[in-house]
């Protein structure tokens, strides 16, 4: 196809193949994400071939490819993706990790204008223009234009009631999903969420990862911050140190302070409305029965 649309947290993406640019393949796990809205947050105009970024582009981030064995993160190679800036302009240059062809892109963004142009060399006849790592990418800027947050958690839906686990990789995310799904709570997403300020209210969406995801969400109630302990306990946080838990969990690139502030800002915000704990955890079904219990 030469263009569509994708809606995911309520974002609407508009992916144009430009004048010889190559035709977009959304993958599996972009499928039920497609809708027909032509009003986007962002349009991105993909283009075949290289860009080379101007002469004096400053790299102001840089993310090597890390992987994770048996829990424990190891750097695969000091090249991934990489954030430039010259003057207004913004650019991110990424590798393609997982695909089978040596492709290269650059992304040409901005924090204010909503198009957005995407050059992918050895794209061939077809590509999926969100491939990682540009969908994650592309979803971060987003939250940063419109105040979100994005942050490694699960989350899940019981009765109505929406709960965030927040951790990072070991914490017990997917643990606490499955113990939450085999209990029959509904499971918003065990890795990544966006949470976006609602009315009165805030709610949590997921982020496709896997090729089975639905576009799903819920109302945000209640933030634990996990960890695994000897037995069940919720430790109430609040003020700076809430806030200082949640923004550890955030994801963020920190090269400029006007982001870092904005970031803050919105978990600060979230923060007074929105109640916030540690919770030391057993692996098991007490755990669900211990939160309910004392809420």
């Amino acid at each position: 196809m030469r263009s569509y649309s994708l809606n995911i947290a309520g974002y609407i993406i508009r992916f144009e193949s430009a004048d010889g640019g190559p035709d977009l393949v959304p993958s599996e796990r972009f499928l039920r994400n497609i809708c027909s809205n032509s009003d986007p947050d962002v349009m991105v105009n993909v283009h075949a071939g290289k860009l080379s970024l101007p002469r004096g582009a400053k790299m102001v981030f840089n993310a090597p490819y890390v992987e994770e064995v048996n829990g424990i993160a190891e750097k695969k190679r000091d090249r991934f993706w990489s954030v430039h800036k010259h003057h207004n302009d913004l650019f991110i240059k990424t590798l393609f990790p997982l695909s089978s062809f040596r492709k290269k892109a650059v992304l040409k963004y901005s924090l204010s204008s909503p198009e957005w142009d995407l050059w992918i060399d050895s794209a061939g006849t077809g590509t999926d223009p969100m491939e990682y790592p540009l969908d994650g990418l592309i979803l971060y800027y987003l939250t940063v234009i419109k105040g979100d947050i994005l942050i490694h958690a699960s989350g899940i839906n019981q009765s109505g009631r929406g709960y965030l686990f927040s951790g990072v990789s070991g914490k017990g995310k997917s643990t606490m999903a499955k113990l939450w799904d085999k209990a029959g709570a509904k499971v918003i997403h065990d890795d990544r969420l966006i949470i976006r300020r609602n009315g009165s209210g805030y709610k949590m969406y997921n982020t496709p990862v896997y090729n089975n995801d639905e576009p799903s969400e819920s109302p945000l109630d209640k933030i634990f911050l996990i960890g695994h302990g000897k037995r069940n306990e919720i430790i109430p946080v609040s003020g700076a140190s809430g806030v200082s838990l949640i923004m550890a969990n955030c994801i963020q690139h920190n090269w400029d302070p006007k982001i870092v502030v904005r970031l803050l800002g919105s978990v600060s915000i979230m923060c007074t409305s929105i109640p916030a704990a540690r919770l030391l955890f057993r692996p098991d079904r007490s755990v669900i029965d211990y939160i309910l219990e004392n809420e």
